[in-house]
């Protein structure tokens, strides 16, 4: 098991430096990086100025060593300045990686603690009334774009009943505020978590050992929750630890519609503005946040299934 953790570490480092080969050399690829500051600095650059840049940024060295420089004052947690801002782009980073882990959280808890429930609901009443509801309600979920549903909650819940805030972050730690875009985001991962439940529970359930327990006079809820689920929850694990970074990565829609201040507007807005520091910041931050969810995704397998086995 060590073997296969130190295998793992080493394979998700090599990720991560294979993103950040690709990250720089696509900022060498495209033209010279000196022409991201003209936009700042106006199109009248002295000679003087340009060669200041370039000795700035490395430029008169050759690839490796300019690759080597970047990369350290990465490790150091020196990811350059904004063009657009000219703030730090990892101080950047941290105001708004919080304010989406905030609402992926939110949204993650909503999809999990809805979406596994209703699924195992929905496979233990197979065929009956409610278990259509709970499928209905996946498709829903899975068919409603996010931004119709969130316009339509601010239309409902804040402008008509005036329960919820209808966007913004608000002070602090308003709960609030986190409610209805949380919901939003988290309606799909929530049918999506109801489908992969309900299929994986539906095949235990069929299976000799399920209906061995069952004729020993085991209880049904012990059946259910300790048999079966505990052996069908491996597909909403790899879901539920993808979904997350998902949220963090993805919430783009959501952000955009109640005006939530993340990484994901964040990096829209680095897109048009050009801003290359930014969205290379944010690339690695999530290619890291991939690598270390896999690696935890693969050892809780091994805890959940001792069938699994790394040696």
């Amino acid at each position: 098991m060590l073997r296969y953790v130190l295998r793992r570490v080493l394979f998700g480092i090599v990720a991560v430096i294979g993103a950040s080969v690709i990250v720089f050399a696509l900022s060498r690829m495209s033209r010279d990086p000196r022409y991201l500051y003209i936009g700042q600095a106006g199109y009248g650059v002295s000679q003087e100025q340009w060669d200041a840049w370039g000795r700035e940024m490395g430029l008169d060295r050759p690839v490796v060593v300019q690759y080597g420089v970047w990369l350290g004052h990465v490790l150091k947690g020196d990811l350059g300045n904004s063009t657009a801002t000219r703030k730090p782009v990892a101080k950047l980073i941290r105001e708004r990686v919080v304010n989406t882990g905030q609402l992926a959280l939110g949204a993650w808890l909503f999809g999990t603690l809805v979406g596994v429930p209703l699924g195992v609901f929905s496979a233990t009443n197979r065929g009956r009334f409610l278990d259509y509801v709970a499928r209905v309600f996946a498709l829903l979920g899975q068919s409603l774009p996010i931004f119709w549903t969130g316009i339509m909650g601010i239309l409902v819940f804040a402008v008509m009943l005036g329960w919820l805030p209808a966007g913004t972050k608000g002070e602090g730690m308003a709960i609030r505020n986190v409610v209805l875009p949380a919901i939003t985001l988290g309606w799909m991962p929530a049918a999506g978590y109801l489908r992969f439940t309900r299929s994986s529970m539906l095949e235990v359930l069929d299976s000799e050992y399920i209906k061995f327990a069952r004729a020993k006079g085991v209880g049904n809820a012990m059946v259910i929750w300790k048999h079966a689920f505990k052996n069908a929850s491996l597909v909403p694990l790899t879901y539920s630890a993808l979904l997350l970074v998902g949220f963090i990565t993805g919430a783009v829609v959501c952000e955009t519609v109640f005006s939530w201040p993340g990484v994901g507007s964040m990096a829209v807005t680095a897109i048009y503005d050009n801003d290359f520091p930014t969205l290379a910041g944010l690339v690695l931050l999530f290619a890291v946040l991939y690598v270390v969810v896999v690696l935890i995704l693969d050892m809780l397998y091994g805890v959940l299934d001792p069938r699994i086995r790394y040696e």
